[in-house]
């Protein structure tokens, strides 16, 4: 395909990379413009995406758009069906796919659509809380998380093997470009550390490309790259660029836009700014200056986004920050705005704000971790925690003294009519001790007897959401922190912190709703006694 860059005036045709093609190249440098369609079908916020979209095509410099799905987690027009009217213009479209609203058959059922209709570029993620709708509050649905998302896509690409009425088929292969998003971007040690967890995950079961959370921390970003080189991701990372207008930032900076950082420091710059005229002008020129940062850290592409960005907003940070990056390292000190306490990966670098190559002694961050998991004893684990590891080692761990004989008899149990009392007996006390939600599919052992179902609105059950702030969950700020905090405070510095990387946790199965989870656990129907495999066709290797 030709594209014309800019208008067209100063250079002919040339080229264009679809997103997949400039991604892949390693001369490349991907740019993608995200648009945010709006409730309704035929509204002016739909036809202005395709407006947008048939310039984009346009010009070659600009290698896909991204289409968000619902975003603050209120309704919008499916992100589906605007990427297919999109693609008749010829702009590559990559989607928001997240797992807030539907379950995981309609997850699959929506995968087949796309593949049919040949959108193949996939932002995988969360999603926000859902917040309005239809007669008011929507019930969050969150079947699958970002991970599980990731692995059912991976067997979709691989050919999906599926029971038949005569044994098992086999579908045809899909052909998806799957990515997912990373935040460093986050106060504590424990939130920035299972943020990196669960990129291992991620990275695990087949991402494609990476995309950053919005921030404003030359360092972070550097961060994020280095950690990435350091574990040996073959994974492209793009880099998130917003022009802030200041109505947004005043959200991000009381985290009212979960997971975007704007810190009081630049904020007050901001209010600065606008107060002497000239604000989004000024804007677009830091925009400018972060493209160049990223292209001369090294990422691979750039997403651009902002409130009522215009194709021409897009050509200016594009031709300016093109422009500017042979000068990249002289804009540093414009992106210094690290969070109050904010921990980093790898210690301070000779050349401010980046960073070096050492990794910091986590050891010595152990108060602060205490103090933002909300635990006050030792470590932050509690003596429940050490009561529920001397059960699981006695009883239910497969070495455990103790375990062939729980297992002799819960087997007698589960095919006697004592089931039934012995299912409300567990329930009772897991209640007690666990707020439990009676799923049937108990992961309490694998995230420090912390109950991902019960206590974390999204039920996340392979690393946090990127919503946290300063350690408190998104949906309940100052009144509950993120779960991952408190896991990661109990698991840090043990053998059980390799968990949180490397220890997948399956999809609820919901067959087990109202069903004893130990008799589960010990007769092999839970999740640990049915591990899932990544087809080999659908990984990416990570070292």
């Amino acid at each position: 395909m030709e594209g014309i860059i800019g208008d067209g005036k100063n250079q002919g045709p040339c080229r264009k990379l679809s997103f997949r093609e400039a991604i892949l190249d390693p001369d490349a440098f991907s740019v993608t413009w995200e648009l945010v369609p709006g409730r309704g079908a035929w509204e002016e916020s739909q036809q202005r995406v395709l407006t947008m979209a048939e310039k984009a095509a346009k010009d070659h410099r600009i290698n896909g758009i991204t289409i968000t799905d619902n975003p603050g987690g209120k309704p919008a027009i499916l992100a589906c069906g605007l990427a297919v009217e999109a693609m008749k213009y010829g702009v590559d479209p990559i989607i928001h796919f997240t797992c807030k609203d539907k379950n995981r058959n309609d997850i699959e059922s929506e995968l087949y659509a796309l593949a049919r209709s040949g959108v193949e570029n996939l932002l995988v993620m969360t999603g926000d809380y859902p917040s309005e709708g239809y007669m008011g509050g929507p019930k969050p649905v969150f079947d699958l998380d970002a991970v599980q998302a990731l692995r059912l896509i991976a067997r979709l690409n691989a050919g999906n093997d599926i029971p038949a009425y005569k044994g098992r088929m086999t579908l045809k292969a899909t052909k998806f470009f799957p990515g997912a998003v990373v935040s460093p971007f986050k106060q504590t040690e424990a939130e920035v550390m299972t943020q990196y967890y669960k990129l291992h995950q991620k990275v695990k079961s087949g991402v494609r490309f990476i995309i950053s959370q919005l921030g404003y921390d030359a360092r972070k970003f550097d961060e994020l790259l280095r950690y990435v080189r350091l574990n040996g991701f073959k994974v492209p990372v793009i880099g998130n660029i917003y022009v802030l207008t200041l109505g947004a930032a005043r959200l991000m900076n009381r985290n009212a836009i979960p997971g975007c950082v704007v810190t009081d420091e630049l904020l007050k710059i901001l209010e600065e700014e606008s107060s002497s005229g000239g604000f989004k002008g000024k804007q677009l020129l830091r925009s400018a200056k972060l493209y160049a940062v990223m292209k001369g850290l090294g990422f691979k592409g750039v997403n651009v986004s902002g409130q009522g960005l215009s194709y021409e907003d897009v050509v200016y940070i594009i031709e300016n920050g093109e422009e500017l990056s042979p000068r990249w390292e002289d804009f540093l000190p414009e992106f210094d705005f690290p969070q109050r306490e904010g921990f980093y990966f790898f210690e301070r670098g000779p050349v401010s704000p980046l960073n070096a190559d050492r990794s910091v002694n986590r050891a010595g961050y152990e108060s602060m971790n205490r103090r933002n998991s909300g635990n006050r004893s030792r470590r932050g684990r509690p003596i429940s925690y050490w009561l529920l590891v001397l059960v699981h080692r006695l009883v239910f761990d497969p070495e455990a003294p103790f375990f062939p004989l729980a297992k002799g008899i819960a087997r007698l149990i589960d095919r006697s009519s004592f089931k039934g009392a012995f299912t409300l007996l567990e329930y009772f006390i897991k209640t007690l001790t666990n707020e439990c939600r009676f799923c049937g599919d108990c992961a309490l052992h694998d995230l420090a007897y912390i109950c991902p179902m019960s206590k974390c609105p999204k039920q996340q059950r392979n690393g946090p959401c990127g919503g946290s702030y300063e350690g408190w969950c998104e949906v309940y700020p100052g009144k509950q922190r993120c779960i991952y905090v408190a896991i990661y405070g109990r698991f840090k510095g043990a053998p059980q912190e390799k968990k949180l990387a490397g220890n997948y946790i399956s999809p609820c199965n919901w067959q087990l709703y109202r069903t004893s989870s130990w008799l589960n656990y010990f007769c092999g129907r839970d999740y640990s006694g049915l591990r899932e495999s990544l087809p080999e066709e659908g990984r990416v290797r990570d070292g």
